[in-house]
């Protein structure tokens, strides 16, 4: 690719990686409650990072830095889903959730059935 093509996509990709993270810190901002700010945060963030990896894998076209960025995008991937489910978790036991707002509530179900099991055994 000419460096002028090239100059280009990384423009449109950076542009796009930026709007992506803006989305995640307005969502943090502006979201009631925890669950929903752990969605704002997480979706953008991770689809950012994945943009801005191509970016750099597409003008630093070294197997080292392919293999980096393709290291990266996995363990962010694998590394923010579930500290966004420990942290929505914690969230829900300190009562930092609008509940009301919740379709479904099976965490709720899960903690009676442990409290009436600990009552019982007692």
């Amino acid at each position: 690719m000419t460096g002028d093509v090239r100059d280009w996509i990384t423009i449109v990709l950076v542009l796009v990686a930026a709007v992506m993270c803006l989305a995640a810190g307005v969502g943090l901002l502006r979201m009631p409650d925890v669950l929903t700010r752990l969605h704002a945060a997480t979706k953008p963030q991770i689809l950012g990072l994945i943009v801005m990896m191509a970016d750099i894998a597409l003008n630093t076209p070294a197997v080292v830095t392919i293999t980096l960025a393709i290291a990266i995008i996995f363990f962010q991937g694998l590394t923010a889903p579930i500290s966004a489910h420990m942290v929505g978790r914690t969230g829900y036991r300190a009562g930092s959730v609008h509940r009301q707002s919740l379709v479904r509530d099976d965490l709720a179900t899960r903690i009676e059935e442990a409290e009436r099991t600990q009552a019982s055994e007692k």
